[in-house]
């Protein structure tokens, strides 16, 4: 993937998933937003280096509540990124769009995509969104953004597809703004598999080539459970996933540091985006603002 260069934010951040994808893919990160003070430790730790001017000014451009900021103090953009947490919304469906998102996390974004005008927004959700509340708050987040002048695409898209070695299906939808004809978007292609369980477990022989999906909660069920998402048959013995396979079948570097405990590192990767997944629905969306002119 050859880099373009433009400019990006990263709200609800995690521990930097977007912001790893967005880089990968040329992008320069000029503000970000994550409440939780272990994940901050971990941006922080991970990303000092690569955008130094987040953390100046005693992080000014790295804000804990993005509900605290006021959306004109955010910086121009090009992309908005979001993997926000979907809320129920009170009058989802009664109203068309905007006003139904107040009181949601989501109701942020739409402030920030109203004054800022981005010309994209990426947005990330777990797979239910699609027909939570029979469907009513998808419909009231697709209509918004549309109230707001942007076109919107959405698929689920499974990490294993993007060769990282777990399922994790989530809803990808990307947004572009009216004036940038938007025609030749597609969604990429899967690509072969060639990061398995085996390749996680540094080449031993696993019991399952795709991982199940890294979560948060029901850790050292017993591997026969059902509700079992971290035990695997290893050379013949039972293994737990740990951080350094964790980070392998979300997509992180080996480099990729946690500098908290095990059980938050581990929690932190089970809430992640999984990069390569991010940065091949990246790389499309970025190539319809190149292909427009307009980065």
């Amino acid at each position: 993937m050859k880099k373009t260069k433009f400019t990006f934010i990263d709200l609800f951040a995690g521990i930097g998933g977007f912001h790893l994808a967005m880089h990968n893919l040329g992008g320069d990160c000029v503000f970000s937003s994550e409440w939780d003070e272990d994940c901050r430790k971990t941006y922080v730790e991970n990303f000092k280096n690569i955008s130094p001017n987040l953390f100046k000014d005693n992080n000014k451009l790295f804000s804990g509540d993005i509900t605290l900021v006021p959306p004109k103090d955010i910086p121009d953009h090009d992309v908005l990124c979001a993997g926000f947490p979907c809320q129920p919304f009170s009058q989802a469906g009664q109203k068309r769009g905007f006003e139904d998102t107040r009181g949601t996390l989501f109701f942020n974004v739409a402030n920030i995509v109203k004054e800022k005008k981005p010309k994209a927004v990426f947005l990330e959700n777990v797979r239910g969104l699609l027909k939570h509340d029979d469907g009513k708050t998808f419909e009231v987040i697709k209509n918004t953004m549309e109230d707001l002048g942007y076109s919107f695409h959405y698929k689920i898209v499974k990490a294993s597809d993007f060769n990282c070695p777990q399922h994790r299906p989530r809803l990808y939808m990307i947004c572009f703004r009216k004036d940038i004809d938007d025609k030749n978007f597609t969604y990429p292609n899967p690509i072969s598999l060639t990061k398995n369980m085996s390749w996680v477990f540094d080449g031993a022989e696993v019991n399952r080539e795709i991982g199940f999906t890294l979560r948060v909660g029901g850790k050292h069920s017993a591997i026969t459970d059902r509700r079992n998402w971290d035990g695997y048959i290893v050379n013949g013995k039972e293994r737990r996933v740990t951080e350094k396979e964790g980070k392998r079948m979300q997509g992180f570097p080996d480099s990729f540091v946690f500098p908290v405990s095990s059980s938050a590192a581990m929690k932190q990767l089970g809430n992640s985006v999984a990069v390569p997944a991010i940065q091949a629905v990246g790389n499309e969306m970025i190539l319809i603002l190149k292909e427009e002119g307009m980065i």
